[in-house]
């Protein structure tokens, strides 16, 4: 694995910080959720344009974008009692087989 790809699952790790930034500021917290949101979206667009430097757009943007999607919703379901529908999780799972999928085509 290329520094590039450590990049992009930094980006994506530091997009699920922002996305809990909102979930604080939906919640209340607007001060706690703002910082988090602004570290978390501003270091993971960081990341991002460092990832870029060795992975194509199209595949980087979709890992990216994978990953928050992925664990957003596993935080959701873990944390905040969202649905946990049998047909949500065979669903969020294709997302990470075409997250691996990607990789191994890259």
């Amino acid at each position: 694995m290329t520094w590039h790809w450590l990049a992009l699952l930094g980006a994506g790790i530091f997009e699920v910080v922002g996305v809990v930034g909102f979930a604080r500021v939906s919640r209340g917290r607007a001060l706690a959720g703002g910082l988090l949101m602004t570290l978390g979206f501003g270091t993971a667009l960081g990341f991002l344009a460092l990832a870029l430097r060795g992975i194509d757009l199209g595949i980087a943007y979709a890992v990216f974008t994978g990953i928050g999607t992925v664990c957003g919703t596993l935080l959701g379901m873990l944390y905040w009692g969202e649905s946990r529908h049998p047909l949500r999780i065979a669903f969020t799972a294709l997302i990470v087989l075409g997250v691996v999928g990607l990789k191994l085509l890259a």
